[in-house]
């Protein structure tokens, strides 16, 4: 399966009934969550959980998401989500991709971008990130530039 860009992080999914609106596909809400899930699997992978964001009174927080829904999912269908770092400025903002995709078809069912910037926990201020942060998170980054040529 083609992913948009290299080396992806991927979460396998399979659609729950529970996942289903009145309109018999994933609700919107869903693949929020499923966002999510996998930008903590991801952080949580890079050895940056939720108990070393309270180590350092820092976390990243959404400051910004764009979903774009290309094509519903169904209850019972297996997919895989894939997530990017393509940016960390090293001071306070970082910026994932994520692709939605239905390996059955290899259709892409969602596109999305979520900007994160760093805050201080105890207090919800932005504060410049940890080098840790800037060195877990650039470590895996991907250029977009050099992905799309």
């Amino acid at each position: 399966m083609e992913w948009d860009l290299p080396r992806p992080y991927v979460l396998p999914i399979e659609v729950e009934v529970t996942a289903i609106d009145d309109y018999g596909h994933v609700n919107n809400i869903e693949y929020l969550r499923w966002i999510e899930a996998i930008s903590w699997q991801h952080s949580a992978e890079l050895g940056l959980d939720l108990a070393r964001y309270r180590e350092f009174d820092r976390g990243m927080a959404v400051h910004r998401h764009e979903l774009d829904y290309l094509a519903p999912a169904l209850v019972g269908e297996r997919l895989e989500l894939a997530t990017w770092i393509v940016a960390c400025d090293g001071r306070l903002t970082l910026t994932r991709r994520f692709q939605l995709r239905r390996p059955a078809d290899a259709r892409t069912l969602l596109r999305a971008r979520t900007r994160f910037a760093c805050i201080e926990l105890s207090s919800g201020r932005p504060r410049r990130m940890p080098a840790e942060y800037v060195t877990g998170y650039g470590s895996v980054l991907v250029d977009e530039e050099d992905a799309s040529r």
